[in-house]
């Protein structure tokens, strides 16, 4: 997957040359509009059976093996940070009110939290369907790294049975900072510098 991505950006470059033009891959390019994402599907597989399904999770129809890989990344979501996003433009991205995913909460459509559960048709039959969307990640991270620190911490959270509490289905962008509170919903940091320094800090790390 990592050599997929890192093949279309050199293959859009490379055309948009062709034509004169430029193509960024910035986070962040225009001022004022909703900037460019990664946002990164996960599922955990063994012998041909997704291990993130369950048919009787009336909510989401994900295992525990699921909620604990979620709980492991919202626990680590301030180090994850300095590796899934790690320029400065990437936080010019990350500011609430421009569908970036810039809140420690997961639900199944909420696009303001930054792991989403997708939805589709329910049962068994649609089960390797089932996975996490993990939505902080943005185009400048080296996909080699991001994706081996995302699982790292999947797998700390699966270890370690962390929680994923409860979902957020209310819109957190509309939400008061006194809501946010009461719910307990962190934010993401807000430069590369206080990401690197939650890195330093990480347990996991």
């Amino acid at each position: 997957m990592p050599q997929i991505q890192l093949s279309y950006k050199y293959i859009v470059k490379n055309i948009a040359k062709q034509h004169n033009m430029v193509a960024t891959m910035m986070p962040k390019a225009v001022a004022l509009d909703n900037g460019s994402c990664l946002h990164v599907n996960t599922s955990l597989w063994n012998n041909g059976k997704n291990l993130f399904f369950d048919e009787n999770d009336n909510y989401a129809e994900i295992s525990d093996i699921a909620r604990y890989f979620c709980g492991g990344i919202l626990e680590h979501s301030f180090a994850l940070a300095s590796i899934v996003s790690p320029t400065t433009n990437s936080y010019r991205r990350l500011v609430p009110g421009y569908e970036a995913p810039v809140y420690v909460a997961w639900s199944t459509g909420n696009r303001s939290a930054i792991i989403r559960i997708p939805g589709h048709f329910r049962g068994a039959q649609f089960s390797n369907m089932k996975r996490i969307e993990f939505r902080a990640p943005d185009p400048s991270c080296n996909p080699y790294l991001a994706f081996s620190a995302i699982l790292a911490a999947g797998i700390d959270g699966i270890k370690k049975k962390t929680s994923i509490g409860d979902p957020i289905d209310e819109d957190i962008f509309k939400m008061s900072s006194k809501r946010r509170k009461e719910l307990n919903i962190k934010q993401l940091p807000s430069s590369l510098l206080e990401a690197v320094e939650s890195l330093k800090n990480d347990r996991a790390s």
